[in-house]
């Protein structure tokens, strides 16, 4: 069993599963990062996560069409932070109470709508999931060509947002604001910088990126929306984002981490190894949380958590 297990062809599809159970999480934490550099924290990522993915299935569902579904997740990720923001921002309030309260909201409206739109007929319904897309040359290259260009356009795009997203952070002025906002949001505002329109900005951001994740789970992964489907990623994602330092290239490897442990938990399933799944299915996060405490300590923006009122 074990032979076969660890063959070139099994560590290939090994890895390349890897980037697949990666891209969902790392999605949500590029998201959450830009929420947590500006002072906000990204606890509701669970909640966005869950709103895009049943959004997501409903939209390309009715539709017939994916990127409608997309689009649907984007707004539904979106509208669940701004409600987020209000709170956290203008209201003022716990944002780790408002964030869970949003997770609380999200998994029970979609429980519910899920059962009174799919299942009071008792039928199962699936959509035509996106497909792999090769990139031509690159995906002829031995063993990385299988593994890394052979993904469908969401795992693409998730990784492509890493390099992007440390470009706007760390060479752009606007990169320079959020981080001046979620420093010190008082002297952010002394020297003219818009502390409300900025966390509002980079929340709704967030609340984008955790519904295409929640969507990738929906319309790339599983191919229908499940209760519950999102089995504590955005949690995850949160987490990677400490674990990674608050910074994109951490957080991608945290991410990557985490799909690692992940791809391989169903691979040992499929193959039969003699161990209760229960413990399987606690690999991946075990494994990234004991790696987070591994790390060390990281230290947070100076503003994170603090609700800012201008005089």
């Amino acid at each position: 069993m074990l032979e076969p297990l660890f063959s070139l062809t099994s560590i290939i599809a090994l890895l390349s599963s890897t980037m697949r159970t990666t891209a969902p999480v790392l999605l949500a934490a590029i998201g959450g990062l830009f929420s947590d550099r500006s002072g906000v924290l990204s606890i509701g990522l669970e909640g966005f996560m869950l709103a895009g993915a049943f959004a997501g299935f409903v939209g390309a569902f009715y539709s017939g069409n994916l990127w409608i579904g997309i689009a649907a997740a984007l707004i539904a990720g979106m509208l669940l932070a701004f409600v987020y923001a209000y709170f956290s921002v203008s209201v003022g309030s716990s944002q780790a109470v408002a964030g869970t309260g949003l997770v609380m909201l999200a998994a029970g409206a979609t429980g519910f709508l899920n059962r009174v739109l799919f299942r009071s007929s008792g039928n199962f319904v699936r959509v035509t999931p996106f497909q792999p897309v090769a990139i031509p040359g690159l995906s002829r290259l031995p063993i990385i060509g299988q593994v890394l260009f052979t993904q469908n356009v969401l795992v693409y795009l998730a990784f492509a947002l890493v390099p992007l997203t440390w470009f706007i952070l760390y060479r752009t002025a606007l990169g320079l604001q959020i981080r001046s906002v979620g420093e010190h949001a008082k002297a952010a505002d002394t020297v003219g910088l818009n502390v409300t329109l900025t966390r509002y900005a980079c929340v709704l951001v967030s609340g984008a990126l955790g519904g295409l994740g929640g969507a990738y789970l929906s319309l790339a992964h599983a191919n229908t929306f499940i209760e519950m489907m999102t089995a504590e990623r955005g949690y995850m994602a949160f987490a990677i984002i400490i674990f990674g330092k608050y910074n994109p290239w951490g957080a991608m490897g945290a991410s990557l981490l985490f799909g690692l442990a992940d791809a391989l938990q169903l691979k040992l399933q499929v193959a039969g190894v003699p161990v209760p799944y229960e413990f399987l299915l606690m690999f991946p996060y075990v494994l990234t949380l004991a790696a987070m405490v591994m790390a060390g300590k990281t230290t947070a923006p100076a503003a994170l958590g603090s609700a800012y009122k201008k005089n």
